[in-house]
């Protein structure tokens, strides 16, 4: 199967490169593009330099608008499985192959890396892991399917849902939606545990006032999903 990793990446110029050279160096048999989100440091300047196929946005699309315009060129290019990873780190390439193992062998259309399945690893805040915990178990009682990790950015998706999520896929804070979204498809979605990395670069975009936003934004669109006709 051709996969392909998309790695959505907005002012990432002081891990960018590490990320790829520990991805070339353990997983040369995937290819992968990263989607520079109309960065406004040194990194579009870092992967021209070093030859690093890139895709660049003109305008700051936002992470979801960076993951879909990935997908979109999965879906134009015909991969098979594409897989989410994150440009400042904290996914270990280690665990692509376990990833995409569920796919691979027709079991899961979707398989999501889990900080939270063997508890190990870098857990993020308190109050983060509170807010992932009720957006689980708000998805649970929706869809009835328990996820642990609903936010977690590593994720692998075969084909059907590449072509999903090249034609919708969720804006803002999009993970825990784009699950409800695939699941009302009929996705199998499971979920490998994994090991995160803190961040050790640049700084999230996600402070307490955008967490507040966070949480009433993804509850309110996970609910008017799951109620939707379409």
């Amino acid at each position: 199967m051709r996969k392909l990793i998309i790695i959505p990446a907005y002012n990432e110029a002081e891990s960018i490169l590490n990320v790829i050279d520990e991805l070339k160096s353990s997983h040369s048999d995937y290819d992968y593009v990263v989607v520079n989100d109309c960065s406004d440091d040194d990194t579009r300047h870092i992967l021209s330099e070093n030859e690093i196929p890139y895709l660049d946005c003109s305008v700051n699309l936002g992470i979801g608008g960076a993951v879909q315009t990935g997908y979109r060129y999965a879906l134009y290019n015909d991969y098979d499985i594409a897989i989410q990873m994150d440009g400042d780190g904290q996914h270990d390439p280690a665990y692509l192959d376990m990833l995409t193992a569920p796919i691979e062998a027709g079991e899961a259309d979707i398989c999501i890396g889990s900080r939270f399945v063997e508890k190990s690893g870098f857990q993020s805040s308190r109050s983060r892991r509170l807010g992932i915990g009720f957006l689980s178990g708000l998805i649970k009682m929706c869809t009835h399917t328990r996820i642990m990790d609903v936010t977690s950015g590593y994720r692998a998706i075969n084909k059907e849902f590449i072509r999903l999520y090249a034609d919708y896929y969720p804006q803002d804070y999009p993970e825990p939606e784009a699950i409800v979204i695939a699941h009302r498809r009929g996705a199998r979605i499971s979920e490998i545990p994994v090991k995160m990395r803190e961040r050790k670069t640049g700084t999230s975009s996600i402070n307490l006032r955008r967490s507040v936003y966070y949480m009433i934004k993804v509850t309110l669109a996970i609910l008017i999903e799951i109620t939707r006709k379409d």
